[in-house]
């Protein structure tokens, strides 16, 4: 089975419990669509389970963007000769919206890894794609963190940078094309309707899966195959 979960935040309690719940298998295949680290209580063990399975597809979202951004200076070797262009006024900005944004818990415990076990998190966060596209049942699937910018909603993904898809948010009441359905997450689904609630949004083409673990809703997974939606809370 193929599914798609995304903004998993932290709660790796959650997470765990949904692999459990879909009976998750080396035949299987689950794409993570960004937000996995900040916010919420357990980041750093998240990623460090998602690097080990072969069959967990990453996909880059705007706190993951955030946050190599700020840690990849931080573990630069800060000298006299270089001390003004790693500890700039850009990356304080960058610092203080990263750690503003949620990014304090992921900072602790990334502090608290060996050298080695920081590399594996670096090296891992550089794996992560920017979007993925899929075909399951005759079905199209484009796969983003938060949504495709822009009036050309049919260009080739490879077309578009981080900015146009992981830090805007998709116009749900939008058909953006007939050709494919855009799977997204970046917004909880309460903001897109109330009624959504802890549960996956499905209209005009749009499946939006961020169902809000991390405020206290459910974490929520697709699968293509089935079309079913499955949550844990």
């Amino acid at each position: 089975m193929i599914y798609a979960v995304s903004d998993i935040h932290g709660c790796y309690k959650l997470y765990q419990k949904l692999l459990d719940k879909i009976h998750f298998s080396d035949k299987d295949l689950l794409y993570v669509l960004g937000d996995v680290i900040d916010r919420g209580p357990e980041p750093i063990k998240v990623l460090m389970d998602m690097a080990q399975r072969f069959n967990v597809i990453p996909l880059i979202g705007n706190h993951e963007y955030m946050a190599m951004s700020v840690l990849k200076k931080l573990m630069t070797e800060i000298t006299e000769d270089n001390y003004d262009k790693v500890i700039s006024s850009d990356f304080m900005t960058e610092y203080h919206y990263w750690i503003g944004d949620g990014g304090q818990t992921t900072l602790a415990q990334f502090k608290k890894l060996s050298a080695d076990d920081r590399t594996l998190i670096m090296d891992y966060l550089e794996e992560f794609e920017l979007y993925a596209e899929l075909t399951v049942n005759g079905e199209n699937y484009r796969l983003v963190h938060a949504d495709i910018a822009g009036e050309a909603k049919d260009w080739p993904l490879e077309a578009f940078g981080p900015a146009e898809l992981i830090f805007t948010r998709a116009d749900y009441a939008r058909v953006y094309s007939t050709d494919y359905v855009l799977v997204t997450g970046h917004t909880p689904t309460m903001l897109i309707d109330p009624a959504y609630a802890g549960k996956i949004y499905q209209n005009n083409r749009h499946i939006a899966i961020d169902c809000g673990c991390v405020y206290g809703q459910t974490l929520g997974a697709y699968c293509f195959d089935t079309g079913e939606c499955v949550y844990v809370k």
